[in-house]
């Protein structure tokens, strides 16, 4: 097949000047530093998440729109685009934000920046693996709230690590790189996932491939999830699943908040039927749930997966280097075809 003629393709030569660039939000100095010194690059000084009116505005003045999780972009919103847009550099891995179908019949190229955050985010989900079990956010609050009466052989028991069951769903670089972490704290592995890994994958990791959701649901002590958002996983952690799930278990997201039915996990949490929860994401954010702050052994973090001074900063670096890919007339490594028919 012709490159060329796949939706979305670089340019057929080299731009005659430097690419016009909207960056949606601020990307740090270094990043923004260098933008400046390749592009024609225009950032967003009130770091403040676009309108609407205002995506179609930047889409209609550029030829290359850096988007990030917190702008969606859907197919009325293409088609307005300005005929010199190219491509849609998206700063982060996830997608879903952006209606890749779309942008591939407006012949929009789109790229991401996968890999960059596995580390951190598996880093991230560990402290929830092993703060919510131990209720570490009990033990925090406590101490701040100047009531701690000393240790006690019976106060704040929570749940040892080793020996018991994690369940991991979606078993990609960051599933993977949590299994790794896991093991070494004594967890025990199981995982679901489309594609069933490798067998000597399995043996690195000890892991245990489970084909049924609802059968690895009910195993796990731990269930933590590394899938991405989209209509087949939306709330697919519902009520019913919830109900599968031991008493006393735990459900770490760091993933996207609408894989859970935040309503059947509430419910959940206050009923007892779950031990608490480890929440990086949510349905509507930046809005989280007065539910969820209140109670006493979820830990709720502000959508900070990601949040490193090194992972941001590489990720900056991969889409500059997917813009002048494209600029250049090739076809970056980093082009996302999910959205192709």
């Amino acid at each position: 097949m012709n490159t060329s003629d796949l939706p979305g393709s670089a340019p057929e030569k080299r731009l005659a000047r430097k690419p016009r660039v909207i960056v949606t939000r601020r990307l740090g100095p270094a990043v923004e530093d260098r933008m400046s010194a390749l592009f024609d690059a225009r950032t967003n000084a009130s770091d403040m998440p676009l309108t609407r009116e205002q995506l179609v505005e930047a889409m209609q003045q550029c030829d290359v729109l850096v988007p990030t999780v917190t702008d969606r972009i859907d197919g009325d919103m293409l088609a307005e685009a300005g005929e010199d847009l190219g491509l849609i550099a998206n700063f982060g891995a996830g997608t879903e934000h952006i209606d890749l179908k779309a942008a591939a019949a407006q012949k929009i190229m789109v790229t991401n920046t996968p890999g960059v955050f596995t580390d951190d985010t598996a880093d991230l989900t560990m402290a929830g693996i092993i703060g919510v079990p131990r209720r570490v956010r009990e033990g925090v609050e406590l101490v701040r709230s100047g009531e701690w009466s000393g240790w006690a052989p019976t106060a704040l028991l929570g749940r040892k690590l080793g020996g018991k069951t994690l369940g991991i769903v979606g078993m990609g670089r960051i599933g993977q790189a949590v299994a790794h972490r896991a093991r070494a704290f004594g967890l025990q592995i199981v995982y679901h996932n489309r594609k069933r890994l490798p067998e000597a994958v399995e043996r690195m990791f000890g892991a245990t491939y489970i084909g049924n959701l609802d059968e690895l649901v009910a195993l796990a002590d731990i269930l933590t999830l590394h899938c991405p958002a989209g209509p087949d996983n939306h709330h697919m952690i519902d009520a019913r699943r919830i109900g599968l799930m031991k008493e006393e278990a735990s459900l770490i997201n760091t993933a996207r908040g609408d894989l859970v039915d935040q309503e059947a996990l509430i419910a959940a949490l206050e009923s007892g039927k779950l031990a608490g929860a480890g929440l990086d994401v949510y349905p509507d954010e930046p809005n989280v749930d007065e539910r969820l702050i209140r109670h006493p052994n979820v830990m709720t973090l502000p959508h900070i997966g990601s949040a490193t001074r090194e992972g941001r900063e590489d990720s900056g670096m991969k889409v500059i280097a997917n813009i002048r890919m494209w600029a250049d007339g090739h076809r970056p490594s980093d082009q996302v075809l999910s959205g192709l028919a």
